[in-house]
């Protein structure tokens, strides 16, 4: 049995009903935003009324995930998918930039550390063989000048020798 009264609501919920319905179409072809909020104020209805009807809510929902179609010269619609892939990306490119901040600050710490190594003269250096080379140049130099020392200490005690024998004769002459 229906009365009077309650045909009533049902006639205003079925008009809240069809604002909220233009209110989306509105929406989605202006590209206003597609919220809760935002629906039940250009509906001119209560946000709890959207809440109450779970389908018109999810009919928000729907129409803020798919850009159905924009005035021309506008910008695009920003859906929450679209917003999800927005962030998706920004985290991927911090992580890559974390890595590459994180590569570049090991690649520095190993060129500081070399340098500091280097410079405090703890570190080999840098050209060993030519220092080896020189080392053995130096060694056969060294030896060729001890040879010539002996030949000429040599040469030095047979001319001592030869004038202690000169001087001994002059002084057995005299």
């Amino acid at each position: 049995m229906t009365t009077p009264m309650h045909d009533g609501r049902q006639a205003s919920t079925g008009r809240r009903r069809q604002r909220v319905q233009d209110a989306i179409a509105t929406a989605v072809r202006d590209g206003t935003p597609l919220t809760a909020s935002a629906i039940a104020r250009a509906a001119g209805v209560d946000r709890t009324f959207l809440y109450r009807y779970r389908d018109l809510l999810q009919d928000v929902h729907l129409a803020g995930t798919q850009a159905v179609g924009r005035p021309q010269g506008s910008e695009p619609v920003v859906t929450s998918e679209s917003l999800k892939a927005d962030l998706a990306n920004a985290n991927a490119r911090a992580a890559r930039l974390a890595s590459r901040v994180k590569h570049l600050e090991d690649h520095l710490s190993r060129q500081l550390g070399e340098r500091a190594w280097r410079e405090s003269g703890l570190a080999a250096a840098p050209d060993i063989a030519e220092l080896q080379t020189t080392i053995e140049h130096l060694k056969q130099r060294n030896a060729e000048l001890t040879q010539n020392l002996e030949e000429r200490q040599a040469e030095l005690d047979a001319a001592r020798a030869a004038n202690r024998d000169l001087t001994r004769a002059l002084n057995q002459r005299g």
